[in-house]
C-alpha cells in the first residue's frame, strides 16, 4: 500500500487506464500552450460577466439592500444610504461588477478547471473529482443565503438599535451607512460564509487522499467547536445571534465531513477486501 492508502501499481502491469494516461501525456510546451488557452478563455469570461454585471449593477447593489430594508422595516424608497467622494459610488458599482462576474463566470472557470486537469485523471478519478466540482458552488450559495436571509438582517437590527432619537438635551444618532461600505460588508460576509461552507469538501478530499480519517475528526471534534466560534466571532458583526448563525452551521458540516469521510474509508475497506478475494481466488 501506499503512504495515501492507494494500491501501489506493478510496474510490469498496464491496464487500460494506464495506456489512455499515456496516449493523452503531452510533452511540457504543450500542457504550457493548453494552460495559457484555459486562463485566456477564463478571463474573457470574467470580462464579459464584468462588463454584462456593471450594466445591472445598480439593479444589484438594490437587491442586496433587501437585508437592510428587513431590518429597518421600512420600504426601498425610506432607506438611505451615502457616498462622500464623487467616484465613489463608481468604483463600488465596478468592485460590485467584478463580485458578480466571478459567480456568473464560474461554471466556465469551472469546466476549463476540469478539462485541463481531466486528461491526466483515470476515469474513475474524474468521477471521484465532479461531485467536489458540483458541491463546491452549491455549499458556497447555501452559505451566502444564509447571510443574505439571515445574518446581515440580525446584523442590522443590531447596529440600528444603536441609534439615538434627538430631543430632551439629547443629540440625534442616526445611522446613514456609505455605499462602500455596506458592499464591502456583505460581500465579507458572503465570502467568509461562502469559504466555511466548503469545510466538508476540504475534509473529505483529504480523507480521501488518506491525510485525515474519521477518528481523527472525531477527536479534534472539541478543538474544532472551539475553532467554529472563535472564527464566527472574528468574521461576523459583534451580535451573538450573527456568531451562532455561522458557528452552529460551521458544526453541522463539520460532523458532515466526518460521514462522508467514514463512507470514503468503508468503501475503501470494502475494495481492499475485494481485492484480497480476487487474489485469493486467482490460480
Amino acid at each position: 500500500m501506499s503512504e495515501v492508502g492507494f494500491p501501489e501499481k506493478d510496474p510490469e502491469y498496464r491496464s487500460e487506464e494506464d495506456i489512455e494516461i499515456d496516449a493523452s501525456r503531452a510533452p511540457l510546451m504543450e500542457h504550457l500552450i493548453e494552460l495559457r488557452s484555459r486562463l485566456i478563455k477564463s478571463l474573457i469570461a470574467i470580462a464579459i460577466s464584468t462588463v454584462v454585471c456593471f450594466y445591472f449593477a445598480g439593479d444589484i447593489f438594490n437587491l442586496l439592500l433587501r437585508p437592510f430594508e428587513i431590518a429597518a422595516g421600512h420600504n426601498a424608497s425610506d432607506v438611505k444610504l451615502i457616498f462622500t467622494a464623487p467616484q465613489e459610488y463608481f468604483f463600488t458599482q465596478l468592485k460590485l461588477a467584478m463580485f458578480g462576474a466571478i459567480f456568473v463566470s464560474f461554471p466556465i472557470l469551472a469546466s476549463q478547471i476540469y478539462m485541463f486537469v481531466a486528461p491526466g485523471l483515470y476515469k474513475n478519478e474524474r468521477h471521484a473529482f465532479l461531485p467536489f466540482l458540483i458541491a463546491t458552488p452549491i455549499l458556497f450559495l447555501m452559505g451566502a443565503a444564509l447571510v443574505y436571509f439571515m445574518v446581515m438582517p440580525l446584523a442590522f437590527k443590531f447596529f440600528l438599535s444603536m441609534q439615538q432619537a434627538g430631543g430632551d438635551g439629547k443629540a440625534a444618532i442616526e445611522l446613514l451607512p456609505r455605499v462602500s461600505e455596506y458592499l464591502s460588508l456583505i460581500m465579507s460576509l458572503i465570502l467568509a460564509f461562502g469559504f466555511c461552507f466548503q469545510l466538508p469538501v476540504l475534509l473529505t478530499l483529504l480523507g480521501k487522499v488518506g491525510i485525515v480519517d474519521s477518528q481523527m475528526l472525531k477527536k479534534g471534534r472539541r478543538y474544532a467547536i472551539v475553532a467554529s466560534f472563535a472564527v464566527a466571532a472574528v468574521l461576523t458583526p459583534p451580535d451573538l445571534l450573527s456568531q451562532i448563525s455561522l458557528g452552529l452551521p460551521t458544526l453541522v458540516l463539520y460532523e458532515i465531513s466526518i460521514w462522508t469521510v467514514w463512507l470514503i474509508e468503508r468503501n475503501r475497506e470494502k475494495e481492499r477486501k475485494a481485492r484480497e478475494q480476487a487474489d485469493a481466488a486467482a490460480p
